[in-house]
């Protein structure tokens, strides 16, 4: 009998002395700590919740994201990231704030990086549309950005009674609104956002290179900064609908954990878990996949 073969018969006989109880325990101990330093610190499953980088990426897709990668090399101008809610106020303590950034806490975001360390980004209006100018460091001069991944799609405003909630989302005018290509859309969901629009003074239609505004009416298209060792300047792919360095400001690079690579699966429906949807509608829920978008890289 080979040496294999001997510890393969070891094996058996040492796992059937082992009781049920036992195996259970010596499975959290082991296989779970493994399990959390993987999908830690080796890749992520992340599902898109907003609109913000439409149409790169939509509502109710999922992507994988190398977080191995990033741990030796910095992330890129152009990388599209995961990073934990820039704005949450994580704890004073190392282990609980340890947990909220990689078990239980914040959100997290996913925007595309605009700006890397020792930069400096420039956002202004020229002919009424906003444009980005960017001076890498080392250069002497600003040079205008070709930014041939925003959103070139038109945002119509929805209003869905379930959520009591109004949203925007891109819309292609050359088809109805049962064969859109991004999100189906009801049509009385739409003549509802218009109404609740306009009671807030907004446009029931929002259309690509419109200025951003804030609640005030702040202009948050202008800006100007040069980027510290530590700072990225992010902005999601759908600017009209983004909340990104343009109104927190820059990201530090410790909150970055991830980098999208690979869109796994596309299915217009905002839950959390594709199963419910799948309950909810076992015969239109194959209707909702959007087959063409599954595994797909992604940049």
């Amino acid at each position: 009998m080979s040496a294999f073969n001997s510890f393969k018969e070891w094996y058996k006989r040492e796992k059937k002395k082992k009781s049920f109880s036992y195996q259970l325990f010596e499975a959290l101990v082991i296989i779970v700590p493994i399990a959390f330093l993987i999908r830690t610190f080796g890749y992520g499953l992340y599902q898109v919740p907003t609109g913000s980088m439409e149409t790169t990426m939509l509502v109710g897709e999922r992507f994988f994201a190398d977080k191995f990668s990033i741990l030796f090399k910095d992330p890129q101008r152009g990388d599209i990231i995961t990073f934990n809610e820039p704005t949450f106020n994580y704890s004073k303590n190392k282990f609980h704030k340890l947990w909220q950034s990689y078990v239980w806490g914040p959100s997290n975001f996913t925007k595309r990086i605009i700006a890397i360390p020792g930069d400096e980004i420039k956002g202004t209006v020229e002919d009424g549309k906003p444009v980005v100018y960017l001076k890498k460091s080392g250069d002497s001069e600003f040079k205008k950005l070709d930014e041939t991944y925003l959103n070139k799609y038109p945002l119509i405003s929805v209003f869905q009674p379930e959520q009591r909630g109004l949203s925007l989302k891109s819309y292609d005018p050359n088809y109805s609104f049962e064969d859109q290509p991004f999100y189906r859309l009801n049509k009385i969901e739409v003549e509802l956002g218009a109404k609740v629009a306009a009671r807030f003074g907004r446009p029931a239609i929002v259309y690509p290179q419109s200025i951003f505004t804030d609640s005030y009416g702040k202009n948050l298209d202008i800006y100007q900064k040069k980027l510290d060792n530590d700072e990225y300047w992010v902005m999601g792919d759908n600017r009209l609908n983004s909340s990104d360095s343009r109104v927190w400001g820059p990201l530090q690079k410790k909150l970055i954990h991830g980098k999208i690579v690979l869109r796994l699966w596309s299915i217009d429906s905002e839950e959390s878990w594709w199963i419910v949807d799948l309950i909810k509608h076992p015969i239109d829920f194959w209707k909702r996949v959007r087959w063409s978008r599954c595994f797909q890289m992604v940049k």
